[in-house]
């Protein structure tokens, strides 16, 4: 089976007037995988089910290889869904719920015995065909309700928060476990979850909304190397903030000394990985930077690396997560969170170390 490619072009939807999605513009290229990545509200399961057809648009166009299916049923728009609540009969076996939608489209009883067996070895689940959904575990629910989905052929797979509710070490492997199968049958997949590692591991690309917009798309590693807003920055972790007065010329910044922060001269990133700063911001001045705790490091000498932003500062708390220690750092009235293999003690004096690579910048109003 190959996927299929989708256009949404100035999508708008809406519940009673008041419009939850405004003005998308997405385009999802044949057997890839994309995630919808956001905050609780924002949109995403909005954005699925229009997909789907299960909420229609106000205006706009989803265009399906070209043709436009914004206003069909869901069942005539050839996808397949799998829901949250994974949405399984009860009272039917394993083999039941897998073959149902086979059964609704006039399939024979051998042919629909045919897939069915296919597809219970495929998702591991052989030995449970007889089984009724009560006694299943998660796992096995999630595989029923995704061999559901798989059974009817359909080229594009819907997955509307499909792992949420299992435990953390089942969420894991299923993880892998979808993401291999789409690409084995090389379906054109499309996501929605909240969980930022989750769209990491699983997508090809990921849309990141906020309130009905698009953020930023854009593949893993740019949406979280080079987060085009600072919405996006906090969104993907780099949740320390610090006011900057930068001076900029050509590929280099100057750093003004503050209060607590050191002056310092740092390049400008041109690609991703070169260990220039992610400069967004629209002109020189005032400026709001952005940094991860992971991406910092702290220094007890004050001896700072060439080519590091630098801030004073005192351990105010800490604790141990696993791998490294996690310090509160205050500093000029702030708070950061700065994560550390070293250990220092609250009351410390240490300095806040962040390479260029690691900050974002952007401007005040962004």
């Amino acid at each position: 089976m190959v996927g299929v490619g989708i256009e949404i072009e100035k999508l708008c939807v809406g519940y009673d007037k008041n419009r939850v999605l405004h003005d998308i513009d997405l385009e999802i290229n044949s057997s890839e995988f994309v995630a919808l990545l956001g905050s609780s509200g924002c949109g995403k399961t909005t954005l699925l089910k229009s997909l789907s057809g299960f909420i229609k648009p106000m205006s706009g166009q989803i265009r399906v290889n070209g043709s436009d299916v914004a206003q069909l049923p869901p069942e005539q728009r050839n996808m397949a869904m799998v829901f949250q609540s994974y949405a399984l009969w009860p009272h039917m076996t394993v083999r039941q719920n897998v073959g149902y939608g086979l059964k609704l489209r006039g399939m024979s009883k051998e042919q629909i015995n045919c897939k069915v067996d296919e597809l219970l070895v495929l998702l591991g689940l052989a030995d449970f065909g007889d089984r009724k959904v009560p006694n299943l575990s998660g796992g096995q629910r999630q595989r029923v309700a995704l061999g559901r989905a798989l059974a009817v052929d359909s080229p594009i797979l819907l997955l509307d928060e499909p792992l949420s509710n299992l435990d953390a070490r089942i969420r894991l492997s299923m993880r892998h476990e979808i993401r291999s199968l789409q690409q084995r049958m090389g379906l054109t997949a499309v996501h929605v979850t909240h969980d930022r590692e989750e769209a990491m591991v699983m997508a090809d690309r990921i849309v990141i909304l906020n309130a009905g917009h698009i953020a930023q798309v854009g593949t893993p590693l740019e949406v979280y190397e080079q987060p085009k807003s600072n919405f996006v920055a906090t969104f993907m972790g780099a949740e320390n903030e610090i006011a900057l007065n930068v001076e900029r010329a050509n590929g280099t910044l100057s750093i003004s000394e503050q209060e607590a922060v050191k002056a310092a001269s740092l390049s400008v990133s041109n690609e991703i990985g070169d260990g220039g700063v992610n400069w967004q911001a629209t002109a020189a001045g005032s400026v709001r930077g952005r940094f991860r705790s992971s991406a910092a490091h702290l220094l007890a000498d004050g001896t700072v690396p060439e080519g590091h932003l630098a801030l004073a500062g005192r351990v105010t708390q800490l604790s141990y997560p696993g791998g490294v220690f996690r310090y509160e750092i205050e500093s000029a009235g702030q708070l950061y969170m700065i994560d550390d293999p070293c250990r220092y003690a609250v009351g410390d004096a240490v300095t806040i170390c962040v390479p260029a690579g690691g900050l974002h910048l952007y401007s005040e109003a962004a």
